[in-house]
């Protein structure tokens, strides 16, 4: 057989693939429209099936049924945890003050401590940004766990509309995302472990009579230069990726008959996304305002696998 050549893969733009330290992700940028609006929610990964739609595109003269995979995201309602009140300095957005909510769930002390007395804060006069620190239900779900997941969400639009969504009891997912809107996803990938290099970056296999083995680089290069860009093995996967506009082709608060394999029944409202997501089946998914605007055009979903 011919002899082929295989360079490394794997982009550098991620580096130092290191594990991420959370098993939910953070969010870093936040895209705000003009309206009063959260700019996030928090959902968890069922698995995958596919549909069948018709898209609405007026470039197109007859309309095709199309087949599309499809990603499940079980979401809960969230709950409001507290306002913080960010204001900019030389070194970066630093927290005035936070303002906790009243109704606050006993499962969070499986999470967090809370305080015994509620001290009630004055609201600032002068701040910069307002954003909403929300927590999960999992208890509501058949994932088999019971401590919330505690994520900050960003928030468009003045200081009453915060203050209502502070004194919510929940916050349900169709308040926060439409049918057929793009959507960002931000999650943690599904780990593998420590991996050699031919696993982690394709490196190809060496020949058999190679000396100190095969399934390893040739050459580390030079003794006194930093060998960084050389695949070494380490750590992968488990590392936290964003994945910009993704579909949202239905919102449905209806349950589902069927259950899924490994992750059971879905009792909340759930998103159907074009396509599909990082990360393993129960972990949290957080779904944001696309960075990216993008124009959907509107769709007829004929037939759907559940």
């Amino acid at each position: 057989m011919p002899k082929t050549s295989k360079p490394r893969a794997g982009s550098l733009q991620y580096w130092p693939r290191k594990r991420a330290k959370k098993i939910y992700p953070n969010v870093k940028s936040w895209h705000k429209p003009n309206n009063n609006k959260l700019l996030g929610f928090i959902g968890y990964k069922v698995g995958m099936s596919h549909l069948h739609y018709i898209e609405q595109n007026p470039n197109v003269k007859k309309p095709i049924e199309v087949f599309s995979p499809i990603t499940i995201v079980e979401c809960p309602p969230l709950k409001p945890f507290s306002l913080r009140f960010y204001k900019k300095t030389s070194y970066g957005s630093e927290i005035i003050t936070e303002i906790l909510s009243k109704n606050l769930d006993k499962d969070l002390e499986r999470k967090i401590k809370l305080p015994k007395k509620e001290s009630e804060k004055k609201m600032p006069e002068s701040f910069d940004e307002i954003r909403l620190l929300v927590y999960t239900q999992p208890k509501l779900t058949r994932i088999g766990k019971k401590k919330p997941e505690i994520i900050e969400i960003g928030i468009s639009g003045d200081l009453e509309f915060a203050k209502s969504l502070l004194e919510k009891r929940e916050i349900n997912v169709n308040e926060v995302l439409n049918e057929n809107q793009y959507v960002d996803i931000h999650a943690i990938t599904t780990g593998k472990g420590n991996q050699g290099p031919v696993k982690r970056f394709g490196v190809s296999l060496k020949q058999h009579k190679s000396e100190k083995g095969v399934r390893r680089v040739g050459s580390l290069g030079n003794w006194m230069a930093k060998t960084w860009r050389v695949a070494h093995a380490g750590q992968m996967g488990f590392h936290k990726r964003t994945e910009f506009n993704k579909r949202v082709l239905k919102i449905d608060t209806e349950k589902m008959r069927e259950g899924f394999h490994r992750y059971g029944k879905v009792k909340n409202s759930y998103v159907l996304l074009k396509g599909s997501i990082p990360g393993p089946k129960k972990r949290a998914i957080v779904l944001t305002e696309p960075l990216r605007e993008k124009k959907a055009y509107s769709i007829t979903i004929t037939s759907i696998k559940k």
